[in-house]
Formats: structure tokens, C-alpha cells, sequence
């Protein structure tokens, strides 16, 4: 894993780590930490500090196995970071990965963070909401928005929610 200059490409810091093919997006989880996960692999809080010499450096906060990402990449909100572990909605505390709660399965789903909420696009192509309460699991309700297995990200514009597959596409409005 690397970070590299927006500007220029140069090289920031680098970190052995290897996810094979089923890494999520690394999550910005403070001005100094990095949250990374992948399938199978122990998540990890990494922060980043500037050396004597300049030079970023990296260092390991924690690492737990309570979060394997697959497809999904987690969220942070209010301290806590929620994500799919290994189909479970898993919240975890951000200052030290202690497990808050597990509940609710939704395969190699998405999660998408909105007002306090979190939008699940299942793998079997429900849409689930839940409140991102780090007190407990939380469903709100959940109902088939596709036909069909997906992996793919949902998207929000203006209180639109897009979801897709392979074969369909859905628009949901969620304005007031």
C-alpha cells in the first residue's frame, strides 16, 4: 500500500500489505489515520506522522479481525466504522477496533453513509436502512429493489438513490 503526492505522483509512504483481489477502498478516518480491510485479512488502523527528516511514516494503531471486507467499503461516522464483515454488519469503534455490535446479514453487499443512516444494497439486490448507531444493530426496514445478484455501488444525487445490476437499474427518491 502506498500514498503518493496528488501533485506529482511522488512517493509519500509505502507499507507491505497484501489483499489479493478482494480489497476495499482504504477509508480517510481522521487527518492522520487510514483504515484498510480486505477479505480474509485483519483490518487495520494506520496513522501517518511526519519524520525528523520530513518524510511521512507509517505505523499499525490496531488491528482486528472483526472486519473483512470483500466488495464494500466501510464508513465512518460520528468515531465508528461500519462495513461488511464477511456479510455482517459489523460496528466498530474507530479510536481502538473494538467491536461495538454485529447484526443483520446482507451478503457481499454495498453500504453507503446518508443523514445519519446507512443505505445497503444487498447482494441479492435489497435495499436496506439502517440508523449508524453505535448502541446496536438498527434495521429500519428492507424491501426488494432489484431482481438479481449485484456487486455494484449505489449511488446518490439530490436524494435520488440510483441502484444497479447487470440487467436493470432502480431510482428511488428519498426526499422529504
Amino acid at each position: 500500500m502506498v500514498g503518493l503526492s496528488p501533485e506529482n505522483g511522488r512517493l509519500l509512504w509505502e507499507l507491505p500489505w497484501s489483499a489479493g483481489n478482494q480489497a476495499s477502498q482504504p477509508l480517510i478516518a481522521g487527518p492522520d489515520r487510514v483504515f484498510i480491510s480486505a477479505g480474509g485479512l485483519d483490518a487495520t488502523m494506520l496513522q501517518l506522522a511526519a519524520g525528523a527528516d520530513g518524510q511521512l511514516t507509517v505505523r499499525e494503531l490496531w488491528r482486528t479481525n472483526r472486519m473483512n471486507d470483500h466488495f464494500t467499503s466501510s464508513v465512518l461516522h460520528d468515531g465508528f466504522i461500519y462495513g461488511l464483515d464477511e456479510s455482517i454488519l459489523t460496528c466498530l469503534d474507530a479510536s481502538n477496533g473494538g467491536l461495538k455490535w454485529k447484526g443483520g446479514r446482507y451478503g457481499s453487499g454495498q453500504v453507503l453513509l446518508a443523514s445519519g443512516h446507512l443505505i445497503i444494497l444487498t447482494e441479492q439486490g435489497e435495499l436496506a436502512l439502517v440508523r449508524a448507531d453505535p448502541k446496536a444493530h438498527q434495521e429500519i426496514t428492507r424491501f426488494p429493489a432489484i431482481e438479481g445478484k449485484t456487486w455494484n455501488h449505489p449511488a446518490m444525487s439530490d436524494g435520488i438513490l440510483l441502484v444497479r445490476n447487470i440487467e436493470e437499474m432502480a431510482a428511488f427518491d428519498l426526499r422529504k
